[in-house]
Parts: structure tokens; sequence; C-alpha cells
């Protein structure tokens, strides 16, 4: 989740309906400036007895963020706390159980998003040695409790905290227990931000089979592939979802605006502090009648931080978010952008990408959405067949347009190459949780405890 650095109050106030309009319209890019963002989030967790470490104690979470110093980062405080480094790799940030997360940097080419990957990941590695820590690539903590959990000292999640279980019975556990990659891309006009919109939202499900990887929890399968997935179902309806408007006539940034002020508010940050507006409507907000800020109206700042708090499958701000995939490994976080940088970021793939979902009705997208969680790849697609039955054609429009794209490496490698994990999962047939399910009932002997072999 962003990270908050400033509160300033002389950020314009919205004035007018173009004011709300304005963030997504000033993400328009021309193709030559399109760059490619990746998100990774990583479980923490002590070698020894495989507890999660909690800010404060010896060699734990704030051990970790001053380690990373001596690597160019530079802190970001909240209340006096480091809650976040900032640097050339992007940002480093932590989720609220500590999960630690780089927000990488906006990049030209995914040998470069894979070049900042491997920095980050031998950076804390090399810390992890020193602490006696460790670092799980899993969409979800597979054996610890809510209440084994530590909390991160961030005051916006002090306030999501208090107001998830008043809006869905899973909040929580996607506060505290999951993780996530994600892929953040541009668009270069409206009418390309909805082709690219309704071709990820159409297709996320598949991106969530192909990183299937969350099928345990408190130390049990769970009978799901990617129980993450299974967790936004009932985190909170409001912000969640398949945004069925995205695939209706006209859509566009006014319609997505008014989604937006639809959902309800977390907070207003002012002056460093996260203010309690848990509940309550953007709109008073727009009309100087927020009960959190009697008689203030909103700045852009404002509505910029409104917009994180969204959380459908793919998410508008200056940029597309695809948020569908679960944690992985160092090849699997490479992976994810390789697939919608190939599908989204040539014209002639994504082409080929909208013919075949763009007659799939909303019944259909809804079920598969439904379905991906418990059976992956065997997921019904509207109108009949399954995932499996699309997935090597999917990857194959998506190496087409990496092909297309021509950016080459030191050895004149192009960038399809990434794809390759996700090929042998088509291949297998086997996405990442049915092969932990393997080890667990197989080699593991039904000790999870083993999982933790799978660290970076």
């Amino acid at each position: 989740m962003s990270t908050r650095q400033v509160s300033d109050r002389n950020d314009p106030l919205i004035e007018r309906r173009e004011d709300l309009v304005a963030p997504m319209a000033k993400g328009e890019k021309p193709r030559e400036q399109w760059r490619i963002g990746t998100e990774h989030e990583k479980l923490v967790f002590s070698l020894g007895d495989k507890h999660a470490p909690s800010y404060g104690e010896p060699g734990g979470i704030l051990d970790l963020l001053k380690a990373l110093q001596a690597y160019g980062w530079e802190p970001i405080e909240e209340g006096g706390k480091i809650i976040a480094l900032a640097g050339a790799d992007g940002n480093v940030s932590l989720e609220p159980a500590g999960q630690l997360e780089l927000s990488g940097a906006p990049l030209e080419n995914l040998h470069q998003t894979c070049a900042e990957t491997g920095r980050h990941l031998r950076q804390v590695k090399e810390i992890g040695e020193k602490f006696g820590i460790g670092f799980l690539g899993l969409g979800m903590w597979p054996d610890k409790t809510r209440a084994e959990l530590p909390i991160m000292p961030k005051g916006r999640y002090e306030i999501m905290l208090r107001h998830m279980p008043r809006v869905g019975t899973m909040g929580l556990d996607m506060m505290l227990r999951t993780c996530t990659i994600q892929t953040n891309l541009d668009y270069s006009s409206e009418a390309d931000m909805v082709q690219k919109f309704r071709v990820s939202l159409a297709l996320q499900p598949l991106a969530t089979a192909l990183f299937a990887n969350s099928p345990f929890t408190e130390g049990k399968p769970n009978g799901m592939l990617s129980y993450r997935s299974h967790i936004w179902s009932d985190t909170d309806p409001a912000r969640t979802g398949m945004l069925p408007f995205v695939f209706e006539d006209g859509f566009g940034y006014d319609r997505y605006v008014e989604y937006m002020l639809d959902v309800p508010m977390y907070f207003v940050f002012r002056d460093g502090k996260y203010i309690d507006a848990a509940g309550q409507s953007f709109r008073d907000f727009l009309d100087g009648k927020l009960p959190a800020l009697p008689g203030e109206r909103p700045t852009l700042g404002d509505w910029n931080d409104h917009l994180s708090t969204a959380f459908p499958e793919v998410r508008l701000k200056s940029f597309l978010e695809m948020r569908g995939a679960d944690g992985g490994p160092w090849n699997r976080i490479c992976a994810l952008p390789a697939f919608w940088v190939g599908l989204l970021y040539d014209q002639g793939a994504l082409d080929a990408a909208w013919d075949l979902v763009k007659d799939w009705d909303m019944e259909g997208r809804e079920l598969l959405r439904s379905s991906v969680p418990k059976l992956a790849l065997d997921a019904p697609l509207p109108g009949g067949g399954t995932l499996r039955d699309i997935a090597a054609e999917v990857l194959a429009i998506a190496r087409s347009g990496l092909n297309a794209r021509g950016r080459l490496n030191s050895a004149g490698d192009n960038e399809s190459g990434f794809l390759e994990p996700l090929d042998e999962i088509v291949r297998t047939g086997k996405v990442p949780a049915q092969v932990l399910l393997d080890k667990y009932h197989g080699e593991w002997g039904g000790d999870l405890t083993r999982i933790y072999e799978e660290s970076f």
C-alpha cells in the first residue's frame, strides 16, 4: 500500500469536476514514454523459530530497514518512526504485519525490471544472513494466525484495521496475511486506457490462476489454490471486484470518477497524521460536509490518496495496476510484468487479446472470477471451456507482443524469455499451489514447516 510522505496544505483545492479527472488524464503518455512498474511483497520470518518479526525487536523490521540504508536507501518517517525507504530502485515499504514490499521504479524494459528485482533480493538476503531472517514468496502466510502477527506503526493501518471488520469477514486476513505481485502500466489516451482496462480485467483471472500460490491456512490445506484471491471476495464489496461498468458503452475517466466517489473513504492526511474518516463520503467532502473535517474541502492530494483506497482487480490512477497475482519467487516476479507488457504494450497483441474476450458476458466474467481461487486453470470460461483451454493462446499473444517490442539485453535476448515459468505451468497443467500441495502430501509428509525451505 502507498506511503504518504508529506502533507502539503498548499496543495490545490478541488474546484471543478475536471480536477477529479485530471490525475487520470495527466497519466496519458506517448508510447515512447511508457514504463513498467513492478511491486512485490514477501513474508519475513525468523530462521530460528519461524515467527514473524515485530517492528522493534532486535533483528526485526526496523533493523532491516536501517540496514538497507547502507545500500543507498533514504528513510521515510511517520511519527518519528521509519516506515519506508526511498531510492533509485523505487520505494521499500511495509504492509500491515511487516510484509516487505518493493515498489519498483518506472523502467523502460523487462531486463531492467528483473535486474532491479535481483538487486533488491540480494540486498535483503545479505541483511537476512546477518540478522537471522528469511523471506518467503507466497500469496499468504501458510501457518500463522492473525493473533501471531505483529502490526506495523503506520497510521492508515490503524484506521483500516478498525474498519475492516465492519464491512467484511476477511479484510484483516487481506491486511495481515497476504502478499502479491503487481504490475503498473501506462496508456496513451482515454481510448487506449479503456481497451487496456477491459482486456486486463477480463484476463485477470488467468493471471490469478497462473500465479496461484496460497493453498495453506494455519498449517493445513485450505481447499483453495489462491486463498489470497478468495479473501478479496469478502474484504469490502464497496471497493473490490470486477467492475462491470468498465465493459459498458461510454466507459472512461469520468465513469471511473463516479465509481471512486461512491467508494467510502478511509482517512484524510493532515500535518503528518491520518485522520479517521472511515465510511464517510468523498462527495460530502467536496461540499465541505465531511464529519471528520467539518468545513474543509478536499485538495488534489486528498483525491490522489482516495484513489489508492479502492482495491478492484484492476485499478486506475495515473496508470493501470494489475492486482490479481499471488506473491511468488524471483522468476515469477519477473514473469508477471512480462505477461501484461506482452499483452498490453503492443497494439497487435492488445487487439488479439480483446478479440479473445470481447464477447464474454458479465455473468460469465463474474463466475470465472469467483471460481478461479479454488479451480485455477479449471475455472469455467464464459461460453464454455476452461481457462486451461486459452492459457497457451494467451501466452502466445503475450510472446508475440514482447517479440514485437524488440527490447534486447546485452546478450541479444528479447523480453519473451521471462514468460518461461508460465510456459512450464501451462505445459505441466499444475499451478504453483498444486506443486506445493504435491510436496505437502508427498515428500514433506504433511510437515508444513518444510515450506520454509522454499524461501528466496
